[in-house]
């Protein structure tokens, strides 16, 4: 199955049906970016990005199966929520009252439970301003939704523009006091989906301390620092040094914590580069946190859209975010959003060439 008409072919947003994707909206501009959202889980399905060359490749990987994504792809290029990453044995507390979430097979509530936004469809509308185009997403999350309190209405946008930026763009509201965190879970390999592993791109992530974990991933005592560490990426590195590094043997699934920015400006996270192509990929956001994934558990169960499987290290996630287990952490920033408040989140992934 192809997964979209030729790049460079919509300006404005189009929009098809799709008997499991729900629906597939493709816009982008001209010579620059163009991306592909499907409806199930406010999913980024696909990115066109010019190479040195000019040479466009779809840089985000995803399974050729969409049916896939409720299984062994179930993350790829979601939307997750209501709350990302991990909370410890799904439960927390919120003035004063526990709390008690749906779990998956570890025993942990990771990425918003058991059926959580990536499984959902999307209510979706255009957005086309000569700037502009893209795509906006709404979800109800009714109250109890996987064990979290209050009724939320949670907005995404996609808007490609004209300076090589894909945007993305989180509000909600809820009507209760509730934990919410919000990110896209694509990953990224700059010579091209299916063109191999990220091993030979180069990672920077504007970050001088990390957060432990425990063999779950769930967090363990203080943030550290990452100097004299495998997780000192404060200038950029090849994937495969530092992977080489002691204690990095089993990869990056850790959340960096992003040095700190004004309030509410976008602060730089993370700078990806691949020397084959020259694509050059930085991140912007107003989250504190960023977990690096470097898809050590990838196997090659799952059969990308050019046909290849993906094994590890395929590609890699960096999604911006509160950390992981904050509810329970209260040294954390808080992720509570209280009636009357209104959540709002927002990361750029800035693209350019070079070499």
């Amino acid at each position: 199955m192809n997964p979209s008409p030729s790049p460079f072919a919509a300006v404005p947003p189009a929009c098809r049906p799709d008997p499991y994707a729900g629906q597939r909206w493709t816009f982008g501009l001209p010579g620059g970016l163009v991306a592909e959202v499907h409806t199930r889980g406010a999913r980024l399905h696909g990115l066109w990005v010019p190479d040195r060359d000019g040479s466009p490749a779809d840089i985000v990987l995803a399974p050729r199966d969409p049916a896939r994504t409720a299984t062994t792809a179930r993350y790829f290029g979601a939307t997750v929520g209501r709350y990302a990453n991990r909370i410890a044995h799904g439960r927390f507390s919120l003035d004063a009252k526990p709390y008690q979430l749906t779990t998956q097979e570890d025993g942990h509530c990771l990425h918003g439970g058991a059926d959580g936004f990536d499984t959902r469809l999307w209510e979706a509308e255009s957005v086309h301003t000569p700037e502009r185009t893209g795509v906006l997403l709404h979800l109800r999350s009714p109250d109890g939704d996987q064990g979290f309190p209050g009724n939320l209405d949670v907005t995404v946008s996609f808007l490609v523009g004209r300076d090589g930026e894909l945007a993305l763009t989180y509000t909600a509201v809820s009507d209760a006091a509730t934990p919410v965190n919000l990110t896209n879970h694509a990953y990224f390999n700059l010579d091209g989906e299916g063109a191999g592993d990220v091993l030979g791109h180069e990672l920077a992530v504007h970050a001088s301390h990390y957060t432990p974990v425990d063999d779950d991933l769930i967090p363990q005592g203080d943030h550290r620092p990452v100097s004299g560490t495998a997780f000192d990426l404060r200038r950029p590195l090849g994937i495969a040094d530092a992977l080489a590094r002691p204690g990095a043997d089993e990869g990056y699934d850790h959340n960096f914590v992003l040095d700190p920015c004004g309030d509410g400006a976008l602060r730089p996270a993370a700078v990806l580069y691949a020397p084959a192509t020259g694509r050059r990929m930085e991140v912007l956001t107003t989250e504190p946190g960023l977990q690096v994934y470097t898809a050590g558990r990838f196997d090659g169960t799952v059969l990308g859209k050019s046909g290849r499987p993906y094994g590890r290290g395929a590609g890699i996630a960096l999604e911006t975010q509160h950390f992981p287990d904050s509810p329970n952490r209260p040294g954390d920033p808080s992720p509570v959003l209280r009636p009357g408040e209104e959540y709002g989140s927002r990361t750029v992934l800035r693209f350019s060439t070079s070499g």
